[in-house]
């Protein structure tokens, strides 16, 4: 599984997945941009995107790019595995959240993303 992140705390969501990384997944930093030419060419399977709130510029390039229904912002919101399942079921890979988030968020987002790539 390869992961972009991307994001005004895109160096410290990268840090945070590290150590959780099977041996096959990899997690690169990126810009939004390089995220969406990347997730749209097969290059990428996820994006992790932060801002300061969550609520739009984590993910707001990806939004004009991939479209809506493939991004979901979990906002200033510590995502519940479920809020994960259910917006990764509806066809999101691309995945925003608030900065001040970050080491309680990820381990729930990148668990939810180890599920859907196995099952």
């Amino acid at each position: 599984m390869k992961i972009i992140t991307g994001g005004v705390g895109k160096a410290q969501v990268a840090e945070v997945l590290k150590p959780l990384l099977r041996p096959e997944d990899e997690v690169s930093v990126g810009s939004d941009m390089d995220a969406a030419i990347k997730l749209q060419s097969g290059q990428a399977d996820f994006f992790l995107g932060t801002c300061h709130t969550g609520a739009g510029a984590s993910l707001g390039v990806l939004v004009g790019l991939l479209g809506g229904d493939r991004c979901h912002t979990f906002a200033r919101k510590i995502p519940a595995a479920e809020d994960v399942d259910h917006a990764l079921a509806s066809g999101a890979v691309a995945l925003g959240f608030s900065v001040d988030q970050i080491t309680e968020a990820v381990p729930v987002i990148y668990a939810a993303l180890q599920r859907r790539n196995e099952g």
